[in-house]
């Protein structure tokens, strides 16, 4: 993963991106927080969960590389841990969660390198649960430098296929997927099913 990521200016560049006033005054997240509730992921686990935007949304606990950002996280009231933090905590058990949860994450590694990631925290998704990913579409991974690998519906695919997770579901949010040519927040979703 790109260490660009782990550093106290990419977390402060979140809180900008997620801060901004127009995206305050529009509520612009609602909608991508409704799609998560609507995939009803139970008790989450968010890997990569940067300064816990999406646990705004979900019920669950958050994993992050980047201290700052897990600090962030931590200050607005959420459970978030540094990979290491989470291995010594009382969260860290088989099976403890309903979904794992890697939202605008995968795409920042090589594709064995989110494979491996994916299977790392596979173990404490219950029998019978879900992986969901999301990955930004054309326009969005062009919005990043620290993008490292586009990973469109078949890299996602991939990726569950290869850790033993079958797909159940996968689509572009929140508009059809050819607008995500130029829309940078449209969004390739992938859900799973955990073997029961």
């Amino acid at each position: 993963m790109d260490d660009a990521t782990r550093s106290e200016e990419y977390a402060a560049r979140l809180q900008r991106r997620e801060n901004a006033r127009w995206k305050r005054l529009l509520n612009v997240q609602a909608p991508f927080r409704w799609n998560l509730r609507r995939l009803d992921p139970g008790y989450t686990l968010d890997v990569g969960c940067g300064i816990g935007r999406n646990l705004h949304a979900v019920d669950g606990v958050g994993i992050d590389h980047n201290v700052t950002a897990v600090d962030t996280a931590r200050r607005a009231g959420f459970e978030a841990f540094t990979p290491e933090a989470f291995a010594a905590s009382s969260y860290a058990r088989p099976a403890r969660f309903d979904s794992l949860l890697l939202a605008h994450v995968v795409e920042h590694m090589a594709h064995q390198e989110a494979a491996d990631l994916i299977g790392a925290y596979l173990p404490f998704v219950r029998p019978g649960g879900h992986v969901i990913l999301i990955a930004p579409q054309e326009a969005g991974f062009r919005s990043d430098d620290t993008h490292v690998e586009y990973m469109d519906e078949a890299a996602l695919s991939e990726l569950l296929d290869s850790n033993g997770v079958t797909v159940t579901r996968h689509y572009s949010f929140p508009f059809p997927r050819m607008v995500g040519r130029w829309f940078r927040y449209n969004e390739f979703v992938t859900v799973g099913a955990v073997p029961a």
